[in-house]
């Protein structure tokens, strides 16, 4: 599903401590110590490593000694550049808010540095990774969608750009299973117009995913179960005019078929 392959998360109480307790990790602790110790370094070797934890995988304890940058050496070059590595460590760790906070405050203070891309990117990839199933809430979808499109908007010729399109097109899918489960859901409980509300918000908002036959016809199920037979002919003429080949315009034309005349 992503581009880099997110590891395990820690906990927020865990992470806290690291932050509050630490700063900075010797090396010791990737061949398997587990205490991070604070060194009062200089900043070209904070970074360093810093950077010696991406370089190892250990992207909890980067996040944190990247941090540990900023925090002794704030007004310096290597601060701006631990700030995006940051919030790279987090998206990698797989504590997507703390990655979205670090990836916000980055745009924020460097707006026009030629990295706020990629960390607009960093932000719509840790909305993308938290995609729920159709049945649970989208808002993680919708946003990942929204900045996806600001970057393909803002920034097209950048490679960030083209997974963004890729990933737009699928954001929209997901959503448009929720509105067509949403749509079916009305056609059980017979509320035929608020089922074709949805099944046309996704043929017209969502004109592009692969839900756009079923849900012509659904609509052209529905305007039968009202007896509107007028509009059920359109919808499936409109599905046979597109669609030709897909199951969903059999089922349409053996419904216009047998309540049609």
């Amino acid at each position: 599903m992503n581009l880099i392959s997110p590891k395990n998360t820690f906990s927020g109480f865990t992470k806290r401590v690291l932050v509050v307790c630490v700063m900075l990790i010797s090396l010791a602790a990737c061949s398997g110590a587990d205490r991070l110790q604070y060194r009062d370094l200089p900043v070209e070797q904070l970074y360093t490593e810093a950077q010696k934890y991406v370089d190892y995988g250990q992207y909890r304890f980067s996040a944190v000694a990247f941090d540990e940058v900023e925090r002794q050496h704030p007004y310096s070059v290597w601060a701006r550049r631990a700030q995006l590595m940051s919030a790279y460590s987090y998206y990698m760790a797989g504590s997507y808010q703390d990655a979205i906070l670090s990836s916000q405050r980055y745009i924020a203070l460097h707006p026009g540095n030629k990295n706020a891309p990629y960390a607009k990117y960093l932000i719509a990839l840790s909305y993308y990774e938290q995609i729920a199933d159709v049945r649970r809430d989208q808002n993680n979808t919708e946003q990942a969608l929204l900045i996806f499109n600001e970057i393909v908007r803002l920034h097209p010729e950048t490679e960030y750009a083209k997974d963004a399109r890729e990933k737009i097109s699928l954001a929209s899918d997901h959503l448009s299973g929720k509105e067509m489960e949403i749509g079916r859901f009305y056609q059980t409980t017979e509320e035929y117009f608020a089922a074709i509300g949805r099944f046309n918000k996704v043929v017209v908002t969502f004109g592009i995913t692969s839900h756009v036959p079923e849900a012509l016809h659904r609509i052209t199920e529905s305007y039968i179960a009202l007896g509107i037979i007028s509009q059920a002919k359109k919808s499936a003429a409109v599905l046979a005019y597109n669609y030709p080949q897909s199951e969903w315009n059999r089922y349409s034309r053996e419904l216009i078929a047998e309540y049609g005349n």
